[in-house]
């Protein structure tokens, strides 16, 4: 029997998922698939805050004690005006730069990811043809994005602890530790989520993950630097004025500002998610 036309046949069925591939939910997959990266995310960022803290005892005070020659302005920006503190000290390098821009880069890494990473491989035309709809992928995952940020934290605030008494950082309370983590993974979250939208948006690996990490370079600078040229209002629209300008490790809680950081994540993942529903993806 002669072969039917082209235009007679019927349409196939969308290709299947590889088996175990379609879990019962979109934020459990997500896990699954990225589990050894975060491992290495989560292991890596709290060593290295661990690393830099059991440096107090042998650093700590030399480092005060010629921090107190920079200018007001200078310390100030930087968060140095205690180095000889174990708080100061952990609010200036540990929490002050180095973790902090660990978690940014997991959560622009991990953001990026998301959406855009999967419609340039073209995975995410596959999802889509099953029933999973556009808002409850951005929604679900962003739900595993903000989970793998809670977990950077959780490893840095069991490393901290571990470390609490080797390292002489007692002066410290637990739940300035767990203030810090809090808002060090809502810190994470911002930028996993400012990834997320523009990857709704644009659905390009590369140009989401070099935009928000413009961005967080942009936020450090208006942070640290504006105060030092008069332009101390810059802060408002930082990221890292709401992560640790608070100062947790000595305040504790900073409900407000942990509040602004977890806002602006739920209005960003609101804007992908619109966008993302009414534009075509790229196959």
């Amino acid at each position: 029997m002669p072969e039917a036309p082209e235009a007679a046949r019927t349409p196939e069925a969308p290709e299947a998922l590889p088996h175990g591939r379609l879990p019962r939910t979109v934020w459990s997959q997500a896990l699954r698939d990225n589990r050894r990266a975060l491992a290495g995310w989560t292991a890596g960022t709290a060593l290295a805050g661990a690393m830099y803290a059991s440096f107090y005892p042998q650093i700590g005070g030399s480092m005060g004690d010629l921090t107190r020659s920079f200018p007001e302005g200078l310390r100030q920006a930087f968060h140095m005006e205690d180095l000889s503190s174990a708080a100061g000290y952990l609010g200036s390098t540990p929490f002050g730069l180095v973790v902090p821009l660990l978690a940014l880069f997991h959560g622009a890494a991990a953001g990026a990811r998301a959406v855009a990473g999967d419609e340039e491989s073209g995975y995410l035309d596959l999802l889509l043809a099953h029933p999973v709809g556009r808002v409850r992928l951005v929604l679900q995952r962003y739900a595993a994005l903000a989970t793998g940020s809670a977990a950077v934290a959780g490893g840095v605030l069991l490393m901290m602890l571990a470390v609490r008494g080797p390292a002489d950082l007692g002066g410290i309370p637990v739940t300035a530790f767990a203030a810090q983590c809090l808002n060090l993974a809502l810190f994470g979250a911002f930028f996993g989520a400012l990834a997320l939208c523009i990857g709704c948006f644009v659905g390009r690996r590369g140009t989401v993950f070099g935009a928000t990490a413009a961005v967080g370079v942009l936020s450090y600078a208006a942070n640290a630097l504006g105060p030092l040229v008069g332009l101390g209002w810059t802060r408002r629209f930082s990221a890292f004025h709401y992560y640790i300008g608070g100062d947790p490790l000595r305040n504790g809680f900073q409900w407000a500002h942990a509040g602004v950081l977890a806002a602006v994540c739920a209005v960003l993942v609101l804007l992908g998610a619109w966008a993302f529903r009414r534009r075509d993806i790229g196959v």
